[in-house]
């Protein structure tokens, strides 16, 4: 089976969300609408407070799943269901939002630095109505993997090297894999031949992914097909990859905002439904 190449390369662009927390858009920008299916990757990072303090106060979602991955600092979810959860570094929530959710996600913190991502997955016609529900996972609940010198692997989601994420229940049957490389590291990693896949290098200064080199806040479209090669050299600096896979859904698409189904009908239908508080 042919080792995964980078077909398509993307930076992001600035830009704002929520009460005007600061963000760089990966997914979900000009340059790469969506990934099936993956619809929108952002990553926040900032030690200054007047970038996030004001946070994600409510908003809805409908007809897709978030996850969020903190690096570092705190935040507080909170629904209108009564479900309330703490997003601490190192900690992972996968939510479901089906049918329909209004929820919140505030700092913690009044200072330091909050630093992650945020990915939006998907949902199949099937499921968009589904109950709403959470996976939130505690930073010792994510196992590590050490499958070669100089390599760490925190495995979210899938299975990797023998170890299995803690996320499951999910239809993409996702890979979500943090991975650590000192210098000098190298590493082979298989993934589901029909999957889409991406690589994003937030640390270090670039990695070597195949034949080819992915640089500091790049993001490498992967091609179909089976592992991907990861390494970097011995000359140069740690590196730190966020591996994403998933099937694709190849279904139509419809989005507007917080809300994606399948038809621009069933848009107008979910904004009826929040409008009337029927979420």
């Amino acid at each position: 089976m042919a080792s995964r190449t980078i077909t398509r390369r993307v930076r992001g662009i600035p830009t704002s969300d929520g009460a005007g927390v600061k963000l760089t858009r990966v997914i979900g920008q000009p340059m790469l609408d969506s990934l099936d299916p993956f619809l929108l990757l952002d990553e926040f990072g900032s030690d200054s407070a007047t970038d996030y303090i004001a946070g994600f106060p409510d908003h809805p979602h409908r007809g897709f799943e978030t996850v969020t991955y903190m690096l570092d600092g705190r935040m507080r979810h909170r629904d209108n269901h009564g479900n309330s959860g703490l997003l601490e570094s190192g900690s992972v929530q996968w939510m479901t939002a089906g049918r329909g959710i209004v929820h919140s996600e505030m700092p913690e913190q009044e200072h330091g630095l909050m630093r992650g991502f945020q990915l939006w997955v998907n949902l199949a016609a099937k499921d968009k109505m589904t109950d709403p529900r959470y996976q939130d996972i505690a930073p010792e609940k994510i196992p590590t993997a050490e499958p070669a010198s100089g390599v760490k692997v925190r495995v979210v989601a899938g299975e990797a090297f023998g170890v299995r994420g803690p996320v499951d229940g999910i239809a993409i049957e996702p890979v979500y894999l943090d991975i650590a490389l000192e210098p000098g590291a190298q590493l082979t990693v298989p993934l589901p031949e029909g999957h889409s896949a991406f690589a994003y290098v937030f640390e270090g200064d670039a990695a070597h992914v195949g034949a080819d080199v992915l640089g500091l806040r790049e993001l490498g479209v992967l091609s179909k097909g089976g592992a991907v090669e990861l390494a970097v050299p011995v000359d140069a600096k740690a590196a730190r990859v966020l591996l994403v896979a998933g099937r694709p859904l190849n279904e139509s698409v419809a989005r507007y905002g917080p809300f994606v189904m399948n038809t621009p009908e069933q848009i107008v239908q979910a904004m009826q439904d929040y409008q009337s508080g029927r979420f």
